[in-house]
C-alpha cells in the first residue's frame, strides 16, 4: 500500500512537472517578447494576396523565434486569414500581440502628390506610396464607363485629381483611390464654390483647365488672383488667352514626351494645331494642361478685379510679373524680358 502510494505521488508529482513545463512553454510562446529589432518599431507592408509565407520571410528579420510565432499564429487562425496593410511592430511586443495587430490593426498612410501634367505620372507617383502598381492605378483611373457615368472626358479627366495629401490604407485597390478622389472633387465643389463658378459662367471643368494655366504662368500664390483676373478679362472682352504654357503643353502632346523642357515659345510654336493653342483657338482649351493646385483654383474663383490684359516675366523681380493694360504699354515691358533671355542665351 505504501509502494502504491509513493507511486502515486510520484505520479502526481510528474504530472505536475510536465504540466508546469507545457504552461510555460505556452506562456513563453504566447507572452514572452519575441521582436529582434533594437529601434522602438518596425513597420510591416503585407501584400493583399501574400500567404502565410509570405509573411514570415518578410518577419523573419523582426522576429527571434520564428517557430514560436508560427505556433500562435496557426492556433490563432492568422495562418489562413491573411490580410493586406501597413502594421506596425513595437520593440517587446509578444507573439500574442503579434498575431492581434497583424489580424486587426491595419494602419493609414499619407498619400501626396502635386502639379502631375499626365494620368501616367499620376499612377507612378500613387504606385509608390500604396500597394497597387502603376498599370492598375491607369486602368482605373482612364476606365471608360466610369468617366462618362461621373461627366468626365479625355480631356478633362486629369482635373478630377486635386494635389494634397491624403489618408489611405496602403492595401487601399486602384479603384478604391480612384472612387475615394471623385468625393474628394465633390468635397471640393461645394455649393458656394459653384456659385462663384456660375457667377463667372464657367463650369467647374472650365474653372480648373483655366486654373492650370494660372498654375504655370506663376510660382507665386499672392500673384495668382492677379494672374486669373486677366485671363477672366481676357475671356469677357472675346480675346484670345495666348497662354505660352498651353502652347508647351501643346507641343508634349503632340510629341508624347511629357518630360521635355521649354523655357521659350517661339514663333513658329504659335502655329500648331492644337485645341490646347490658346494662340490660334479662342475660349479655354478642353482641360487642364496640369493638375492645378487648391491656391490656384481659388484664385480663379476669387479672382483680383482689375484692368490689366498683359502682363510678362518681370527680371527684376524673379518669379514675379509686370502687368499691362495696353499692348503698348506691354510691349515696353516686353523688351527687358526679351533682352534677359537672349543674354542668357535661352533659345529654346
Amino acid at each position: 500500500m505504501k509502494n502504491l502510494k509513493k507511486v502515486l505521488w510520484a505520479t502526481a508529482l510528474l504530472g505536475l512537472v510536465i504540466c508546469a513545463i507545457i504552461a510555460y512553454n505556452i506562456y513563453q510562446a504566447v507572452f514572452l517578447p519575441n521582436t529582434a529589432f533594437q529601434n522602438k518599431e518596425a513597420f510591416v507592408y503585407i501584400n493583399s494576396d501574400s500567404s502565410f509565407e509570405e509573411v514570415k520571410t518578410q518577419l523573419e528579420p523582426l522576429l527571434k523565434d520564428m517557430g514560436l510565432f508560427e505556433a500562435v499564429a496557426m492556433r490563432k487562425g492568422y495562418a489562413s486569414n491573411i490580410k493586406g496593410g501597413k502594421y506596425v511592430l513595437k520593440r517587446g511586443m509578444n507573439n500574442n500581440d503579434i498575431v492581434n495587430t497583424l489580424r486587426s490593426k491595419n494602419i493609414p498612410v499619407r498619400v501626396s502628390f502635386n502639379n502631375q501634367e499626365t494620368l501616367n505620372a499620376l499612377a507612378g507617383r500613387i504606385s509608390e506610396q500604396i500597394e497597387p502598381d502603376s498599370l492598375s492605378l491607369c486602368k482605373a483611373f482612364n476606365d471608360a464607363s466610369f468617366l462618362s457615368s461621373n461627366g468626365f472626358d479625355a480631356d478633362n479627366k486629369l482635373g478630377m485629381y486635386l494635389p494634397n495629401t491624403y489618408e489611405f490604407f496602403w492595401n487601399t485597390t486602384a479603384e478604391g483611390f480612384r472612387d475615394k478622389m471623385l468625393k474628394e472633387y465633390h468635397k471640393f465643389w461645394n455649393d458656394d464654390r459653384r456659385d462663384k463658378a456660375e457667377q463667372l459662367g464657367l463650369e467647374p471643368a472650365e474653372i480648373i483647365a483655366l486654373a492650370s494655366i494660372v498654375q504655370k504662368e506663376t510660382v507665386k500664390v499672392d500673384e495668382r488672383p492677379r494672374v486669373a483676373g486677366v485671363y477672366l478679362n481676357r475671356i469677357k472682352r472675346g480675346m484670345l488667352l495666348q497662354a505660352d504654357p498651353t502652347v508647351i503643353y501643346a507641343i508634349k502632346k503632340e510629341t508624347g514626351n511629357f518630360d521635355t523642357i521649354i523655357k521659350r515659345v517661339l514663333y513658329r510654336d504659335l502655329e500648331i494645331n492644337s485645341p490646347y493653342n490658346t494662340y490660334k483657338y479662342a475660349g479655354i482649351p478642353p482641360g487642364p494642361i496640369t493638375m492645378p493646385d487648391i491656391s490656384s483654383i481659388k484664385a480663379v474663383l476669387n479672382a483680383e478685379k482689375h484692368d490689366y490684359l498683359y502682363f510678362v516675366a518681370d527680371v527684376s523681380n524673379f518669379g514675379y510679373h509686370i502687368f499691362a493694360k495696353s499692348l503698348a504699354q506691354h510691349n515696353r515691358n516686353k523688351v527687358q524680358y526679351v533682352r534677359w533671355l537672349n543674354q542668357q542665351q535661352i533659345n529654346r
